[in-house]
């Protein structure tokens, strides 16, 4: 871990792809338990807070990860677009699920937070390299692999323009008459 307290993932531009530890979580973790409603006012400090409806020490260790590997229905509860942003507050650079609720999926789509679908089974504290483009994650130590469902492309690009709304500006820069 860096001096900051953030994870210490390496990361190339160009590919998408990030080195770092990943906390593990179970399935049908829900927005209360991701971002509990008593903090959700403090915009701010939002990563302060994540995962602090499950655990008081999630959120120090979600500080700590690059990726988040969690079990089905990642997201489930209400549409708090603040579950994602905590998430992506606290540094982590993608979490992968075997699935997600819809409403989370899309939020981490608008919001640039990569989410890929993949049933990876890991520990806790694993050190993963992930091509976040390609769809595909190797735990460091064991060399095993798994492939997520490749982003749709319009959700790819999404990502890549930092989120729906620079998408729509970058889009709209684009077609406007000079």
């Amino acid at each position: 871990m860096s001096q900051s307290g953030r994870n210490d993932e390496k990361r190339d531009p160009t590919s998408r792809r990030v080195r770092g530890k990943a906390l593990r979580l179970g399935a049908n973790m829900d927005t209360d338990r991701i971002i509990p409603a008593r903090f959700m006012q403090d915009w701010e400090h939002l990563g302060d807070h994540v995962f602090e409806g499950e655990d008081a020490g999630l959120p120090a260790r979600a500080k700590a990860s690059a990726f988040v590997v969690a079990g089905r229905n990642f997201g489930c509860g209400s549409s708090r677009e603040q579950a994602v942003m905590a998430i992506k507050q606290a540094g982590v650079k993608c979490v992968i699920a075997p699935s997600f609720a819809g409403i989370f999926y899309r939020n981490a789509v608008n919001l640039a937070l990569p989410v890929l679908e993949a049933d990876v089974d890991v520990e806790d504290g694993a050190e993963l390299e992930v091509d976040i483009t390609a769809g595909s994650v190797r735990e460091s130590a064991s060399g095993r692999a798994w492939q997520a469902k490749p982003l749709p492309e319009v959700a790819r690009r999404i990502i890549e323009d930092g989120g729906l709304v620079e998408h729509t500006k970058k889009r709209f820069d684009k077609e406007a008459p000079r």
